[in-house]
C-alpha cells in the first residue's frame, strides 16, 4: 500500500486566489481599472489644471486669425469685430495670470475662480458674437457706431492721405461667409465651446484633490 506524502503539499501559484476570489469581483475590478485609465477620464481629471494653457492658446489663435484676415485678406474690422477682439485680449490676460498663479502656493485656491472667470468671459464673447451675427442677418439693428461711413480705421486714414477712397466697414454686412456662417457666427460657436470647457473645468476637482 502506498504511503501518504508527509508535510504540506505544494499548490500551484494563483490556484488559491482563483478559488477564493469570485469571478464577478474580478470582472468588476477590471472594469473599474479600465474606466479609470481611459484617456477621456484622464483628460477630464487634468482639465482644471490645463485649462489656462488651453484658453491662452485658443485666445491667441483667434486673435491671430482675426489679424490675418485683416492684414492678408484686406478685411477691415467693424466696431463689433473690434469689441470681440477685446474679449479675447481679456481672456488672454486672465489665462496668463492663471498660468502664473498655478505656480504659486495659492494654486489650489485660485484655480477654480480663474476657470470660472474664463467661462464667464468666453460666454460674454459668445453672446457678443451672436448679437453681431444677428445684426448681419438683419434680425435686429446694430449700434449707431456700426453704420458704414461713421468711422475710419488706421488703414483707411493712410489711404486717405495718399488720395485713396475711404469705405468704412459696416456691422450689418458679412465680409466673409463659410458654410452659411460669417466670422461672427463661427466666433460665437468657438466662444461657446470655450465657455463650456471652462465651466466644466471650473466645476471639476483637479487631480491632486481627487487622489
Amino acid at each position: 500500500m502506498a504511503s501518504e506524502p508527509e508535510g504540506p503539499v505544494a499548490v500551484p501559484l494563483g490556484t488559491a486566489a482563483t478559488e477564493t476570489t469570485p469571478a464577478s469581483e474580478v470582472r468588476a475590478t477590471l472594469l473599474v481599472e479600465a474606466e479609470v485609465q481611459t484617456p477621456l477620464a484622464t483628460g477630464l481629471t487634468l482639465l482644471p489644471t490645463a485649462l489656462p494653457v488651453v484658453a491662452f492658446l485658443a485666445s491667441a489663435a483667434m486673435l491671430g486669425t482675426a489679424h490675418a484676415f485683416e492684414t492678408f485678406g484686406k478685411m477691415a474690422p467693424c466696431n463689433l469685430c473690434l469689441k470681440q477682439r477685446e474679449v479675447y485680449w481679456v481672456a488672454l490676460t486672465v489665462a496668463g495670470l492663471a498660468i502664473v498663479a498655478g505656480r504659486t502656493p495659492w494654486a489650489q485656491k485660485l484655480r477654480q475662480p480663474f476657470n470660472l472667470l474664463l467661462a464667464a468671459i468666453f460666454l460674454f464673447g459668445a453672446g457678443l458674437a451672436a448679437f453681431h451675427a444677428g445684426v448681419e442677418w438683419k434680425w435686429w439693428p446694430g449700434p449707431t457706431s456700426c453704420v458704414g461711413g461713421s468711422a475710419a480705421v488706421t488703414g483707411d486714414l493712410v489711404a486717405m492721405l495718399k488720395g485713396g477712397a475711404i469705405k468704412a466697414p459696416s456691422c450689418d454686412k458679412a465680409a466673409w461667409v463659410f458654410l452659411g456662417l460669417s466670422m461672427a457666427g463661427w466666433n460665437a460657436l468657438a466662444s461657446l465651446g470655450l465657455a463650456g470647457i471652462s465651466l466644466l473645468a471650473g466645476l471639476r476637482k483637479p487631480l491632486q484633490a481627487q487622489t
